[in-house]
């Protein structure tokens, strides 16, 4: 907020604008200008203490967050120059410059990322700094550039960057990266998902390579930034109002009424003011010192960016918040799914406590490695001997495929214990969105495995211990507005698919097939207990079907101008005609 040079004048306007201050100036000047029954000292020398005191300690806040600012803009960062790996403080970064940047690090400005340790090109970035999400979100290296591997091979690199104008929208980014390879340029598209913010933390990914894009106040956290103003609370505010009413009616000539003014300002006390600053002062340290505002996870206290707000804390009256991750623990369990009307428990579950007892007498629950219920009877699935349906193994391979999961290979995650073992190896499912993993584990336990996604193909353990391997197209991401996502892969037998999977009042319009009406009833009663559900469906495509939406997504997604609308337009297009599958049900605990 403040300078060397404009501390004083700057902190002296903000101080007379306070009511109380500019009171008693007032009072100081008449007392220098009319002879007046008191002497100026009397007003001059507690106005100048109050003043003084109040600017010490606005002064030193500043400079603690000009401390802060510092330590950023030196921290040492790594970038490429020449194929080596060179140390320079971050404020020295210039647009172009290709970043290195280590797990658990933090990136010093706004980065397009071309290459990452992981073979598919991939890294997870935790934003909890910027919205306060600590979830890991994916994020996906350019396709021509992801190969490269070593400093030499990403120096050697010749492309052209076209993107945006800076905007704060941390969610949004709309670029074009045109890379060079043998004197012909091949055009990518760059969006969000090809971005890492600066003040974002690289996680689960032993390193990256990035080329900085906006650097200093054109990031997108700076561009959040909001200018710190003289911030006036509730108690000040009636403080204003109480003092007002101390002021006498007066109806003498003006300068009899400037002379009592004189005589009554002692009636408002000079040194509340100081006493009231002084105790916020002090009360932003017990508020750090606070040990119920410990986190013990990450071993932080509270922080506390400027004292002049502390007493709003006990002004707060309503507090509105969602549900996933503040008032749960935002620890997703899988508990059933529902496929053409047949309902599929996990064996865990007992049936007195399960959200899936039958509805009627002709519901049946049946799964590998499941109890399934029928009537008042239950028996074992292997003992019936039931063929496996069409349907319910499209359905299984649709969860397994329609996601944006990968998979850890190590034991730890962030450090600690994280997910759950998957297939035979100690393997870990993570993802951005915690409802994907919980869907992912529950398909395991359907015996349907997701192992890996390698060379741009799925690969899949199915009930029979058979590796089942799909090419993976197209993704069509998840967004709030279509509250949907798809994926449109090719099987191993050549046949094309287009997966989707959301929820129930964007899917159910775009279905033309399927057991709509038991599908919904299940959903709702799901909804009723409180589940968060899903709703899967798919289509088949033909290879001439497919070309079509080739290019209808290239041209959207190379489009500089309106991708977002492009892109809702082409998706609308490609996701209809669905067949509906079933849907899932998961408890958020």
């Amino acid at each position: 907020q403040y300078t060397f040079w404009n501390f004083i004048p700057k902190n002296m306007f903000e101080q007379f604008r306070r009511v109380a201050n500019f009171y008693f100036l007032i009072i100081f000047l008449v007392q220098l200008i009319i002879d007046t029954p008191t002497s100026p000292i009397t007003s001059g020398l507690p106005l100048f203490f109050v003043i003084t005191v109040t600017a010490i300690k606005q002064g030193y806040e500043d400079w603690l967050r000009h401390k802060a600012d510092n330590s950023v803009n030196q921290c040492p960062v790594h970038v490429v120059q020449h194929g080596k790996v060179i140390r320079k403080q971050s404020r020295k970064l210039r647009v172009g410059d290709v970043v290195f940047v280590k797990e658990d690090e933090t990136f010093p400005c706004d980065l397009i990322l071309l290459s990452s340790s992981r073979e598919d090109g991939t890294c997870f970035v935790t934003t909890a700094s910027l919205d306060g999400e600590s979830s890991h979100k994916t994020h996906y290296a350019v396709q021509d550039t992801r190969a490269c591997q070593t400093e030499k091979e990403v120096d050697s690199i010749h492309a052209t960057i076209e993107c945006e104008q800076p905007q704060p929208d941390l969610y949004k980014f709309v670029g074009r990266i045109n890379v060079y390879m043998d004197s012909e340029p091949v055009a990518r598209p760059l969006g969000a998902e090809n971005l890492l913010l600066r003040g974002a933390t690289l996680k689960n990914t032993e390193y990256i390579y990035a080329v900085a894009i906006y650097t200093g106040m054109e990031t997108k956290m700076a561009l959040n930034y909001q200018s710190k103003s003289q911030k006036r609370s509730a108690v000040e505010n009636h403080c204003f109002f109480s003092l007002s009413l101390c002021y006498p009616q007066v109806i003498r000539a003006f300068t009899d009424f400037l002379a009592f003014m004189v005589l009554f300002n002692y009636i408002i006390p000079v040194s509340m003011y100081v006493t009231v600053e002084m105790q916020k002062f002090l009360g932003s340290y017990f508020i750090m010192w606070d040990d119920e505002m410990l986190d013990e996870d990450l071993g932080e206290r509270a922080v506390v960016n400027t004292s002049d707000l502390n007493e709003e804390l006990g002004q707060v009256e309503y507090v509105f918040t969602d549900k996933t991750g503040t008032l749960t623990e935002n620890n997703m369990e899988f508990i059933e799914c529902c496929v053409d009307g047949h309902v599929y428990v996990p064996h865990h579950f007992k049936i007195a406590q399960s959200t899936c007892a039958p509805t009627s007498t002709h519901t049946w629950i049946y799964c590998t490695k499941i109890t399934f219920y029928c009537q008042k009877s239950y028996l074992t699935l292997d003992a019936l001997k039931i063929p496996p349906q069409v349907h319910e193994e499209l359905f299984f391979r649709a969860l397994c495929l329609c996601h944006t999961v990968q998979v850890k290979e190590e034991e730890t995650v962030d450090g600690i214990k994280h997910g759950h073992p998957q297939g035979k190896s100690t393997s870990f499912y993570i993802s951005s969105s915690p409802d994907e993993v919980a869907l992912v584990e529950g398909m395991k336990r359907l015996g349907f495995t997701y192992l890996r996604l390698k060379d741009n193909h799925m690969e899949i353990l199915n009930r029979e211990d058979e590796v089942e391997r799909f090419e993976l197209l197209e993704v069509l991401t998840f967004d709030s507005v279509r509250r949907r996502m798809s994926v449109i892969v090719r099987s191993d037998t050549g046949d094309l698919y287009l997966f989707c999977k959301g929820a129930d009042s964007s899917i159910f319009p775009r279905v033309i097939s399927g057991k709509v009406d038991q599908v919904r009833a299940r959903v709702e009663h799901n909804a009723v207990e409180g589940l968060r559900t899903l709703c899967v469906a798919y289509r088949s495509l033909s290879a001439e079907k497919y070309q079509e939406v080739c290019h209808l997504l290239s041209t959207a997604k190379l489009a500089l101008q309106d991708r977002d609308k492009r892109l809702a337009e082409a998706y609308d297009l490609i996701e209809k005609d669905l067949i509906l599958l079933g849907a899932t049900a998961v408890e958020d605990r």
